[in-house]
């Protein structure tokens, strides 16, 4: 009997230790995913936090314009050199630019405006029924062609900007929404000759304005190749006219020292003649007339 209570008492000590540690392995596992789950929850409450944030500054016709402004800057000043864009540059009329492109004669300068008509494209989500949704588009649209018509009359002057303008609206939402919805007022854009651009198609477009200014920076060093070619053309033939003067200076030169030649030879052997004559000896003169005069070296 004593046996059978120490072997129960044996396996009962040691079950309950190997529960003990079964439980403190399940509760360290259990702490482990409460730590998990609580930095998830931080997580969470900070971008809830920034999400009300966004909400807050999307909601501010103010601040929405300068988050507008911002992500303007940003793709501008990423794609293209820091000469070809100015931003808040202040035209002839007074009005300043949220961004000028400075683009060669043709176009000339082009404008880029920031808008977003988000009062209007939330009341368009917003609508709970066909009416509503029909109203909420007109308004989108009245929105848009009203900023559409100011960017025509404050950013296109003629003789100092092109005959066109950008508007960026910085939501692909709002952008597709048109296109989807409203032609007629991306037709009325293009004959006031306003381009509307999202994120996207702005940056395919200041892609293309790069690839445009370097072709201009390259026809520019062409030119000046060009002209310097002309340049050298032209010192190519005064060296010749020189190395042409020279040969004939040269071949003037080699006359005159073929004649002195022929003058030396002369006077050589006339020298030679005279030495070979002994003195006291008869000389017959009846060949000589009169006694040669001496001429210059021409003459001989």
């Amino acid at each position: 009997m004593n046996e059978r209570l120490e072997a129960l008492s044996k396996r009962l000590g040691e079950g309950f230790t190997q529960q003990t540690e079964k439980t403190g392995k399940t509760l360290k596992e259990l702490h482990e995913r409460l730590a998990v789950i609580d930095s998830a929850q931080k997580n969470i409450t900070d971008l809830s936090k920034q999400m009300v944030g966004l909400q807050d500054i999307l909601s501010n016709k103010q601040a929405r314009g300068a988050f507008g402004e911002i992500q303007l800057n940003d793709l501008v000043s990423s794609i293209l050199p820091p000469s070809a864009y100015s931003f808040q540059e202040q035209l002839g009329n007074g009005t300043r630019a949220d961004c000028l492109l400075s683009l060669p004669n043709p176009p000339g300068p082009i404008v880029i405006d920031s808008k977003f008509p988000l009062e209007s494209y939330h009341a368009l989500r917003d609508a709970k029924d066909e009416e509503q949704k029909q109203k909420s588009l007109r308004a989108l649209g009245g929105a848009v062609i009203k900023h559409v018509h100011d960017i025509s009359e404050k950013y296109i002057v003629p003789g100092e900007t092109a005959e066109s303008a950008l508007m960026f609206l910085p939501s692909e939402a709002v952008y597709a929404e048109l296109h989807a919805s409203l032609p007629a007022v991306l037709e009325q854009s293009y004959r006031a000759k306003v381009w509307i651009v999202s994120p996207t198609t702005l940056m395919a477009t200041l892609n293309t304005i790069r690839a445009v200014l370097k072709d201009v920076q390259m026809r520019e060093q062409a030119d000046v190749i060009q002209v310097e070619v002309f340049k050298m053309i032209e010192d190519v033939g005064r060296l010749d006219d020189r190395v042409a003067k020279l040969q004939r200076h040269m071949g003037q030169t080699d006359d005159d020292l073929r004649q002195i030649r022929i003058s030396t030879d002369k006077v050589t052997r006339r020298s030679e003649r005279i030495t070979e004559v002994e003195m006291g000896e008869n000389i017959d003169t009846s060949g000589i007339t009169e006694t040669p005069k001496p001429r210059l070296v021409d003459d001989i």
